[in-house]
Order: C-alpha cells, then structure tokens, then sequence
C-alpha cells in the first residue's frame, strides 16, 4: 500500500514542484529554474506549503480520475459516466490554476446529463497536449496486473478522449497508465518503452471495435509511435537485449533543454501526449532511485514541467516508495490527506478487483 499512497502523493510533489505556482511551468530556461532553486536555498530547503507551492489542474484532473475509480461501479460504463462527473466537477476547482485549454474545451463537451452518450467528444485537432497523459497514471494502479492488460487500454483510452479526442493525446494516456502498471509489476525500466509500443496494435484494434473518429485517427495515429521510435533508437534501446540506455557525455540543463525540445511537436518540451512521458520515463532512466536527481531532469526544465513532474514523481513512488524524498516535499502538500486516502482505496479495489 505504501507505494500506491506514495504514488498518489509524488504525483503532487513533482506537479507542484514543476509548476512553481505557474512561474516555472512558464520558464523557457531551465538554467534559469536551477539557478532561482539555488536562490531559494537548494532542493533541500524547499518546503512545498499549499500556498506558496499550489498543485495545478495536472492533479486535480489525476485526482478525479482517482476518485472515479475507487466508486463501487458495476460496469465500465458506469465507470466512465463516473468519470465524466468528476471531471465536469473538477473544472470549477481548476480556475486559477491556468488549467490547459485542452482540457477545458474537452470537459465542455461531456454531457454528464445524458446517458447514453455522456462521454462522447468530438474528435479534436488540438487535443494532442499532455493533459490526458498527466490523469491516467492511477488507471494503471488499478489495472496493474498483466491479466487486466485489456481493461488498462479500454479505460485509459476512453479516459484520455473524454478530454483529448487526439491519438497523441490519448495515446499518453495509455502510455503512462501502461508505465504505472509495469511499475507495480517489476518489469525493468529499460523495457517499458519498447513494451508499450507492442501495446500500441492492441489500442488501434480498440478504437476500430468502438467505430468513433476511426478517418481522423488514422490520419495522426503513427506520430505517436513514431517519435518514440526514434527515442528508443537515440537512447539504443529499441533491441530487446538492451540493459541500459545511452545518454550522452554532457546532459546539463542546458543540453536537456535542447533534447527535450527536439522531441517535442512544437518547441516546448512535455506539451504533449507523447514526449510527457518521455520526458518523464528518460528522468527516470537517468536518475534511478536519486529524486533529487528525478526533479533536476523532470521537474526542472525550460518546458511543461508541471506535466513531466506529475508523471515521473507518480512513477518514482510506485517503483521506490518515500523513503528518498525529503520531508519538506510532501508533509504540507496541498491536499495531502486526501491523496493519501485515494493511494489506500487503489490499493484495494486493485487488489480485490471483481
């Protein structure tokens, strides 16, 4: 149970930390973020109170995923109309929080009112950003086990289109409910990459089964894909005997900044739903169980640091628990007693699943 509490509360640690009450979520500089935390008297001295160090929509959205899950529902279909709930709730919580418009748009067009069709979006040519991937790691704490692999790509898809009607967008979402799940099972790091593209096939055969948008999505479906290709063969992992990746010599902040942005659609790395959790799964990578190390490459840098933050700390805690992360990090973190309820009743419908 700890991981899974750790999980739900790192998640908010990384998404606070990235976001900086908005600050560095909009820093180009990632230079510029490691010097003002050395103003601010280094990684240790941070203390994240909910005021100075609010979460922003990325955890707010997590949470109402969360929160569907854990209900007593009885079929799929309750459990997405459960989500829809939440998330037409969550919209009011976000304002103030600079929420991403994608996800907005994508709420308005939920009708929780209506029963049959209550999660039908339209597709949508801009929802490719990274706010379906930073909601759906607690999908893959609940559908951990491999047996539940078909359940995973079902709920994690139709998650992601509620709010991001987009191949790149949902398929993060897939993505980083895959990770969470292969965290909890023990499989190496260095596999996940190439675990999830196998996947892949199997969520294209979903999407043609359910008949919605099927033209448009063939349109973008192989961006996703074929940027992570091209990671898992710059990092020499794309083999299946690969035992660990290749970073290069030199990978300051500076040099991060220039690989994140180069595998980003649009110069801002982390924007969407496929290099968010790239980003996160290649900090991951680098840093091993050093969170200090995690936060320098996932939660500090000149792009959407809020979104990469959320998605490595969720995964950090499942793979190595709170034992490494500093106190000040997540003793006042805002909404702390309700994340840790929500990591407790994962726990449990996910180890008693019907």
């Amino acid at each position: 149970m700890e991981k899974f509490t750790s999980a739900m509360l790192l998640a908010a640690v990384g998404d606070s930390l990235g976001y900086r009450n908005f600050s560095w979520e909009i820093c180009s500089s990632g230079v510029k973020i490691h010097e003002e935390l050395k103003g601010l008297g280094g990684i240790d001295q941070l203390v994240l109170s909910a005021d100075k160090w609010p979460i922003s929509h990325n955890t707010l959205m997590h949470m109402a995923t969360a929160e569907a899950l854990v209900t007593d529902y009885w079929c799929l279909e309750d459990l997405y109309r459960e989500m829809v709930k939440q998330y037409v709730d969550a919209v009011d919580r976000l304002q103030g929080r600079r929420p991403d418009p994608a996800t907005i748009e994508g709420c308005s067009h939920l009708k929780p009112d209506n029963y049959l069709l209550a999660w039908h979006t339209p597709f949508n040519e801009k929802g490719s950003g990274f706010g379906a991937a930073t909601k759906a790691m607690c999908i893959g704490m609940k559908y951990w086990k491999p047996e539940r692999l078909e359940t995973l790509i079902e709920v994690s898809i139709e998650s992601g289109r509620m709010t991001h009607n987009h191949p790149t967008g949902f398929l993060g979402s897939l993505c980083t409910a895959l990770f969470a799940s292969y965290a909890l099972q023990g499989k190496p790091l260095v596999q996940w990459g190439r675990e999830m593209l196998k996947v892949i096939p199997m969520a294209e055969e979903y999407c043609k089964k359910t008949i919605r948008h099927m033209a448009e999505y063939q349109e973008h479906w192989f961006y996703f894909e074929a940027k992570w290709q091209f990671y898992l063969e710059e990092r020499e992992m794309e083999e299946d005997n690969m035992t660990k990746p290749n970073f290069p010599d030199k990978y300051d902040a500076d040099e991060r900044d220039k690989t994140y942005k180069k595998w980003s659609s649009e110069g801002r790395g982390g924007r969407r739903g496929h290099d968010s959790p790239m980003i996160a799964y290649d900090a991951l990578l680098g840093a091993g169980n050093d969170w200090k190390e995690l936060c320098s490459r996932a939660m500090f840098h000149g792009g959407e640091s809020g979104a990469t933050g959320s998605i490595a700390g969720c995964l950090f805690g499942l793979l190595y628990g709170i034992k490494n992360v500093p106190k000040g990090h997540y003793q006042e973190i805002e909404l702390k007693e309700r994340l840790e309820y929500l990591g407790e009743k994962l726990y449990q419908v996910s180890s008693n699943e019907k």
